[in-house]
């Protein structure tokens, strides 16, 4: 009888890493941990400091993901029995872009204590939209060049991608930016650690970095100086395609793990960009949304076009062999739980408690009793920016439509309505620009545990909705390029598209469109696109820069 291989595959999401362990064979989920983040996403105070951070900042304590993969992979080893031996390949992603500045050797900077009090110096997360200023002057700047690369990532540069990020950095912190050896991306920090290799993924350079087998030098240095520093000295500068090895387990982070020394690590990937192979998907036309605390859209190509709004259009940035494009909302389940935490009433609350459910779980089941149209209410999800299709962080959010009846669930129905509203806007933005999108598959926490969510999917876009058949689709993309990293001769696979044929499981289910809801969706629709318009690409955007930047300015004043 042939001896059993596994791999382990850990997906570092926002608030805790899930970590699988895999059959390479059938794909079986012989374990799976989840593992919370001790500080969470910190928004107010440093760990030891007193001083308020800025308004927007969202950091992180890289020390939670060291402990978090340590738990992680000890404790699916311990609950399944597998012996360290039958671990033929470890593969990760992360969130992006989630940056940190570190040392000639890895180190993170927040670990000296010159800098542990300066924000700069610790992990910046991806939700971070402090770097609108520098991202919109860069998108300009192109414009005004006529910089070709452009026209690959929609026509803008987002405020959460890397460039501007680090363009903030050297401006308001030089200390941390002339003291950090390199900026990374928290997943390739993660593979460097587990591997002494400083190598990063295809998968977060491309779409986050403007890199296309280079960077585009001769701009960057027209704009800062200190941007070509960056790029040319304070990256890590060589960088490998979804499911190739980047190198084995030392033997410090083999011990750490209880795994063996040399065992293959795959190169990190974009925690949405796993999903895809892990949802089953490996080829091009079916668009796989990744929602969670974000929602995430992602599709194959065989051709590289170029997509009005989209954040990228990337060749080997999601399964190699082909054009990777993504777009995304950056707030869907922030805002329904912001909403439930600071909005519901404490009758809603004490209710819930009664019924054994979360408030945000009671407020949907009144919002499911809800039927198109009846709330009256339109919603703008814009409550984080928007990242596809106007890649603008300083927008926010709008409902419309509030009378003296309108209840919690109505609008916390409104919300969800908007979210999907934005979702459709990123589907027609593929299919108007060349892609093709013949099925959709979701997975993510919302899509698990929302069927009215799905529905409302399928109702507002007038098509089949399937769930993804793993519960936890980027944890098994991970896996599955763990199983390509370590190769056919180690027991693993060639490619891809192979070990997703024998590892990724059929959809779960298919939530299918009602006729007469998607005829009503499609009035709603028109409403929500006239503010969209206007809102979005017309002059009442101002209004919504002109309150962020008075808050903005009058919170700083306060500190």
């Amino acid at each position: 009888m042939a001896t059993r291989r596994y791999v382990v595959g850990i997906d570092f999401g926002t608030l805790s890493a899930r970590t699988v362990l895999v059959d390479v064979e059938s794909g079986a989920e012989a374990a799976w941990m989840e593992s919370p983040y001790e500080h969470g996403v910190i928004e107010d105070l440093l760990p030891g400091s007193e001083t308020p951070l800025p308004p927007g900042a969202a950091r992180q304590n890289p020390s939670d993901y060291l402990v978090a993969l340590r738990e992680g992979v000890r404790g699916v080893l311990a609950s399944s029995g597998v012996h360290p031996d039958a671990v033929i390949g470890i593969g990760l992603d992360f969130t992006s872009c989630t940056l940190l500045p570190v040392d000639q050797d890895g180190r993170p900077l927040c670990w000296q204590p010159r800098f542990e009090a300066d924000p700069d110096a610790w992990v910046c997360l991806w939700k971070d939209q402090n770097a609108q200023g520098e991202a919109t002057a860069m998108t300009e700047h192109a414009l005004r060049r006529g910089e070709s690369f452009l026209k690959w990532y929609g026509g803008k540069i987002p405020a959460e991608s890397f460039l501007p990020k680090v363009w903030r950095i050297s401006k308001q912190s030089p200390g941390v930016f002339a003291a950090a050896a390199r900026f990374v991306e928290a997943g390739d920090w993660i593979v460097w650690t587990l591997t002494g290799e400083a190598v990063g993924g295809v998968s977060a350079v491309s779409f986050k970095t403007l890199w296309d087998d280079g960077f585009p030098e001769e701009y960057l240095a027209s704009l800062d100086p200190d941007l070509l520093t960056l790029v040319q000295s304070k990256l890590l500068g060589r960088y490998l395609s979804p499911g190739q090895r980047a190198g084995g387990l030392t033997p410090l982070a083999a011990a750490d793990l209880g795994l063996n020394p040399g065992t293959p690590v795959a190169v990190a990937n974009i925690d949405a960009h796993a999903a895809v192979p892990g949802s089953g998907v490996a080829k091009p036309g079916t668009l796989v949304l990744v929602m969670g605390t974000s929602l995430c859209h992602m599709v194959l190509g065989e051709s590289r076009l170029p997509i009005p709004g989209i954040s990228g259009a990337v060749r080997d940035g999601i399964v190699a062999g082909y054009i990777g494009f993504e777009a995304g909302q950056p707030a869907v389940g922030d805002t329904f739980s912001w909403f439930s935490e600071h909005f519901a009433p404490a009758r809603y609350a004490k209710e819930a408690a009664r019924l054994g459910v979360s408030t945000q779980q009671y407020l949907e089941r009144l919002a499911e009793d809800l039927v198109p149209g009846e709330t009256g209410l339109i919603a703008l999800d814009w409550w984080n920016g928007n990242r596809s299709p106007l890649a603008d962080g300083d927008l926010s959010g709008l409902v419309l439509g509030y009378t003296l009846q309108t209840r919690p669930e109505d609008v916390y129905r409104a919300l969800m309505e908007g979210a999907v509203f934005g979702a459709f806007e990123i589907i027609r933005a593929f299919e108007d620009g060349g892609v093709a999108v013949n099925t959709v598959r979701a997975c993510g926490g919302i899509a698990a545990r929302s069927p009215l969510m799905l529905q409302m999917l399928a109702d507002v876009t007038g098509r089949a909705i399937e769930t993804a058949g793993a519960a936890q689709a980027s944890a098994l993309g991970s896996a599955i390029f763990a199983a390509v990293a370590a190769g056919p001769k180690r027991g693993g696979y060639a490619t891809a598209s192979e070990a997703v044929a024998r590892m990724a499981e059929a959809p779960a289910e298919t939530f299918r469109p009602n006729p007469d809801r998607h005829r009503v969706y499609q009035e709603v629709y028109s409403v929500y696109r006239n503010l969209f318009d206007h809102f979005g690409k017309g002059s009442g955007g101002a209004a919504m820069r002109s309150l962020k930047a008075l808050r903005n300015r009058v919170r700083e004043a306060a500190r």
